[in-house]
Formats: C-alpha cells, sequence, structure tokens
C-alpha cells in the first residue's frame, strides 16, 4: 500500500494522476473499496470519516471498516491520497474537533501498515518511509 499525504491544495491529486498514467485503475473519492481492482485509488477519506461520524458511527467502526477495505485489496494495488488535518489551529466545533481526533489516530493506523508514504509538499514529493522510486508499487507499470 502506498499513501499520498499532504495539506489541502498541495497537489497530492496531480500528482497521483500523472503517476497512474494510462494504467488500468479504479479512483474512488470519498468511498472505501468494496470488491478488488487491477489498482485502486482512495481519496476523499477524510469526507467519508466526516459522513460516518455525523451519522453516529464510532470511532473503533470507523477504523474497522477502513481496516477491513485495505485488506480487500493486495497491498501493491493500492494507493490512498490523504489530507493532513492535524496542523494548525484545533477546531472549535465538536464535530470538527472529532473529525480531527479520528483522522489522526485513523492515519497512525494506516501509515504503519503502509509499505511507502509520499509527502507532497507544493507539488514536490518527499519519501517518508519505503522506496525511492514507485518501482515495486505496481509491476505491470
Amino acid at each position: 500500500m502506498h499513501i499520498v499525504f499532504g495539506g489541502a491544495f498541495n497537489g497530492k491529486r496531480q500528482w497521483v494522476k500523472e503517476w497512474v498514467g494510462n494504467r488500468e485503475h479504479v479512483w474512488l473519492e470519498g468511498k472505501l473499496p468494496d470488491e478488488t481492482a487491477p489498482f485502486v485509488v482512495v481519496a476523499g477519506l477524510e469526507e467519508w470519516v466526516r459522513a460516518q461520524l455525523e451519522n453516529g458511527m464510532d470511532e473503533q467502526r470507523i477504523r474497522n471498516l477502513v481496516g477491513q477495505a485495505v485488506c480487500k485489496q493486495p497491498f501493491n494495488r493500492q494507493l490512498w491520497i490523504l489530507t493532513d488535518m492535524n496542523r494548525g489551529i484545533v477546531p472549535v466545533d465538536p464535530l470538527e474537533r472529532q473529525l480531527r481526533d479520528v483522522i489522526g489516530r485513523l492515519y497512525q493506523e494506516l501509515f504503519k501498515r503502509a509499505e511507502q508514504v509520499t509527502r507532497i509538499w507544493y507539488g514536490i514529493p518527499q519519501t517518508i518511509k519505503g522506496a525511492d522510486g514507485h518501482e515495486n508499487l505496481h509491476e505491470n507499470r
């Protein structure tokens, strides 16, 4: 599993689109994978988590569902785009604070499981964990 993360509007999706290129893939925005695909890109996890919290789902159930979604795909065929929400001012709104806390703990679990982690800072990639390149991520490039 490869995680690409960074702040909002830092070029994560554009970088991933260029990297994926013409390769066959499924792009999920604000949804979890529910079936095996040749290659899956999961973006907008924070929006999915927000919707679950608004509907009263507890944090452990959210973490379990995300963990199950990760296990549905071979690790070398999934890339998750995550928005870093844990810097800056702590939100005043209770739901936004809860979202920030849940996302922080969920990201810790995902980062531990990931084989590769890349931070995108204003369009510039920086490898935080794993190989320098993407050679191992998808064999049929």
